[in-house]
């Protein structure tokens, strides 16, 4: 999960996830959307591909890339997790603070 919150910490890879998870794309066409060279957006897909989030096959000549879902969901999963775990405190908090409020009389 690490690997997939630092792909995800850089503004070009998550633009580069929202593309093929809309469809798959060549990596040329890709890098004509960045200010980039095509190595440097070979380099982002690599970052992508090891954290799990995109698949990469050969077409050819071509390298094409697509999205994987899967590693998304599990990254929300765990975030919701996290939001959950947050929520409930807060309202332990709140009970707690209920409680002192009451006790002084107020």
């Amino acid at each position: 999960m690490d690997r997939v919150f630092h792909a995800l910490a850089d503004a070009t890879r998550r633009d580069i996830v929202r593309r093929v998870l809309d469809g798959e794309h060549s990596i040329s066409d890709l890098a004509r959307h960045y200010p980039m060279s095509m190595t440097a957006v070979q380099k982002h897909v690599g970052v992508l591909e090891g954290a799990g989030l995109v698949v990469k096959r050969r077409q050819g000549r071509e390298q094409r890339v697509v999205g994987r879902v899967e590693a998304l969901r599990r990254a929300e999963a765990l975030l919701a997790e996290y939001e959950r775990l947050w929520r409930e405190r807060f309202d332990r908090m709140g009970d707690v603070l209920m409680t002192e409020m009451e006790g002084n009389g107020r």
